[in-house]
C-alpha cells in the first residue's frame, strides 16, 4: 500500500517519548534500521515500493552486478506477494518516528519530539491525512 499526503503518527502504544536511533543486531542490520538509514539520508527520495526494494537489496546483500543483470526479475519476484505498509514498521511502533508521505507518495521520517512532527499532527483541513502506526499489542 502506498499513501499520498499522509502522516503516520507513532503507534499509540509506542514506548518512546523521543525519537530513538535503531541499532544493529548481532546478525547485521534489521529491516527497520535500513529503513531509518535510507529515509534519513534521502528524505522524499523513495516511494513505498522503491523503499521496500532498496531495503530488500541491502538486507539480502545483493551485489551491484546482480542488481544490474536481474533488477526487473528481482523486482517482480519481490512484489509477487504483498508487503506491509510503514504503519507496521518498527520505526513508528517502537522507535518514535513518524512517517510522512508527500503528494507524490515519497517518504520522509520525523522524530516524535521534533517540531516537524508536531506540525504534521496539527489539524490541516484535510491536506494531510493523519493515521496512527499499528499497535504492537492487541490491547
Amino acid at each position: 500500500m502506498s499513501y499520498k499526503n499522509t502522516f503516520i503518527r507513532v503507534s499509540p502504544d509506542c514506548p518512546a517519548d523521543k525519537a530513538i536511533v535503531p541499532e544493529a543486531g548481532k546478525r547485521g542490520k534489521p529491516i527497520h534500521m535500513i529503513q531509518y538509514e535510507l529515509l534519513l539520508e534521502a528524505p522524499y527520495r523513495y516511494n513505498h515500493e522503491e523503499l521496500i526494494f532498496e531495503v530488500h537489496v541491502r538486507h539480502k546483500g545483493i551485489s551491484e552486478e546482480v542488481l544490474r543483470e536481474r533488477r526487473q526479475e528481482l523486482w517482480d519476484e519481490l512484489f509477487s506477494k504483498p508487503h506491509a505498509c510503514m504503519r507496521a514498521s518498527a520505526l513508528p511502533k517502537k522507535y518514535g518516528w513518524g512517517v510522512h508521505y508527500d503528494a507524490h507518495g515519497k517518504i520522509a521520517i520525523y522524530g516524535v519530539d521534533s517540531p516537524e512532527y508536531r506540525e504534521f499532527c496539527k489539524p490541516q483541513d484535510g491536506q494531510v491525512k493523519l493515521i496512527d502506526g499499528m499497535r504492537s499489542s492487541r490491547k
